[in-house]
């Protein structure tokens, strides 16, 4: 890791004459905003917030930065969970906030052409008013763009169609050197070179930022429905899930939520849900372009679930029903954020694996002494396991049995051919987790590549691997 340089006055000079005096800032209020994402980890302060409004500022901004080396941190909305978007080193906190003009929707090609700063629920409402799809659904509305593609995110549609690398077609990159690369475009087919796009996609902000994307569009099914499926065993809820699939009934949303969640939604949100009194839950959404096809996957997969041990299937087939149920689902991370001190893994497996895991996974509560609660994904096999501490635990042993519990959760995964991170990435929280997943070959490439891109290591030090 390279010797960084502090901000001087003259620095600070030289970014306020290029972004505007207004768009640079050390007011207390900004430093604390931009030192935290929505990990757990304590905060860490920027020098300065630096607000750019294109990618011409953008360019100058990290030119200087790069002869000065000052450590830059690209943030979007900061809605990460895993202190990818910390500024470790202080220096500039490049906030792309201010980029968030939807440039273009594309109808005859099915391309939207976005900045970094668009939220996720403004896209996928000025998407949808034209019939058209945006199907990455991260769960996080207020997140943006530019933050899922940093970590490519996935989410509650990734069963069905994949995660947001499955729907970047390009991007435009702004190096450390202050250069300019266009990577991918609107062309369907490119069979030219490597593919530098997927290397941008994910790498968390280590590589260059991203200034434009250009995302593919789906047209959007005109009906959807879901199943709202209490379950007497966690086990008959998972095993549930290899059903539907054997029925071959793709859903675009598979969701699996214990009865403890469903509790802390309706407390939360102060509304009931369908059933309460059931251990586990699945919500099975379908979609199709006719009624009966509707119906069709609504019927088998409903009677999946009733032969699997299902009490009821509940059917929400209306966009209010729809949305309250979605609601209770997206909510869960802020709901027990706001009530238990927790950490959370997002390991990914199999989903073949899923019940084994589970299972399994009760054993690591009870040898560490911590309440494990899984929601999560189980369409994909991505589970999120909220790591909670019990209120008997001191806080002085929280940190080590938390991180005791979030290792062998990995361990885990990694036994069943899983991974560390489905969606939310490594970050600073996870990252001495890569090695132990990948291997020091795999390492010592990624590092390789990260000196190509980012010769001086100022573009967000100290993420991704140790």
């Amino acid at each position: 890791m390279p010797e960084f340089n502090q901000i001087t006055p003259e620095i600070r000079a030289k970014l306020e004459k290029i972004v505007g005096k207004g768009n640079v800032s050390s007011l207390k209020e900004d430093l604390d905003k931009h030192a935290i994402d929505e990990s757990p980890l304590e905060p860490h302060p920027p020098t300065l917030v630096v607000t750019p409004a294109n990618t011409q500022e953008v360019q100058r901004v990290l030119r200087l930065a790069n002869a000065e080396l000052i450590p830059v941190t690209p943030q979007g909305c900061r809605t990460g969970l895993s202190g990818a978007s910390h500024p470790i080193h202080g220096g500039i906190a490049l906030s792309l906030e201010g980029m968030n003009s939807i440039i273009e929707i594309d109808e005859d090609n099915l391309m939207a052409t976005v900045e970094p700063g668009v939220l996720i629920n403004d896209f996928h409402e000025a998407t949808e008013k034209l019939g058209l799809y945006y199907p990455p659904d991260p769960g996080q509305e207020s997140g943006s763009i530019g933050g899922n593609i940093s970590t490519n995110a996935g989410g509650m549609r990734a069963m069905k169609y994949g995660v947001t690398r499955d729907f970047v077609n390009g991007l435009e990159v702004v190096l450390t050197s202050g250069e300019v690369i266009q990577v991918g475009g609107k062309n369907v087919k490119d069979s030219t070179g490597y593919s530098l796009i997927d290397l941008i996609i994910g790498s968390e902000g280590t590589l260059g930022v991203v200034t434009k994307a250009i995302l593919r569009l789906i047209p959007q099914p005109k009906f959807t429905s879901l199943i709202y499926a209490p379950f007497t065993s966690t086990m008959d809820a998972v095993n549930a899930v290899r059903e539907i699939i054997k029925q071959k009934i793709v859903p675009f949303g598979l969701e699996y939520m214990p009865q403890h969640a469903v509790l802390m939604a309706e407390k939360h949100l102060e509304r009931k849900l369908p059933d309460n009194s059931h251990p586990a839950y699945l919500i099975v959404a379908v979609e199709a372009n006719s009624k009966e096809e509707l119906d069709r996957q609504l019927e088998t997969a409903g009677e999946a679930c009733i032969e699997m041990g299902a009490v009821d299937a509940y059917i929400a087939d209306n966009a209010q029903r729809q949305s309250q149920i979605w609601e209770a689902r997206k909510c869960l991370f802020d709901a027990y954020m706001a009530t238990y001190m927790l950490d959370e893994a997002d390991i990914c497996i199999p989903r073949s694996m899923i019940p084994d895991y589970v299972e399994r996974a009760e054993e690591i509560g009870e040898k560490h002494g911590v309440l494990l609660v899984p929601v999560g994904h189980a369409g994909d096999g991505n589970l999120h396991y909220f790591i909670i501490k019990k209120d008997e635990t001191p806080e002085e042993d929280w940190d080590e049995l938390m991180e005791a519990a979030l290792s062998d959760l990995i361990d885990l995964s990694l036994e069943m051919g899983g991974t560390s991170s489905g969606e939310h990435g490594l970050g600073y929280t996870k990252r001495h987790y890569l090695e132990r997943e990948v291997g020091p070959a795999q390492v010592e490439l990624m590092k390789g590549i990260k000196a190509t891109f980012d010769p001086n290591g100022i573009l967000n030090p100290d993420k991704v691997w140790v």
